[in-house]
């Protein structure tokens, strides 16, 4: 699926530690109508056919160890 990315100079950034999760919205989170699954664990969420906001997984996993 093809799709384009809107308010992108406006990011909301969300951690949820107890489940590990990243939230990224573009612009003011809202629904989306659809998202999409990928197989890194990256939730893709789409309003309209627009990327509204990506749900990243195990958001701590994906992070460089500490030295």
């Amino acid at each position: 699926m093809e799709a384009t990315v809107e308010n992108v100079d406006k990011l909301d950034v969300a951690y949820d530690k107890q489940r590990d999760v990243l939230y990224i919205s573009f612009g003011e989170p809202r629904e989306a109508d659809e998202s999409k699954l990928t197989e890194n664990d990256i939730v893709v969420r789409y309003r309209h056919g627009k990327v509204v906001g990506l749900t990243i997984i195990s958001f701590s996993k994906r992070l460089p160890p500490e030295h």
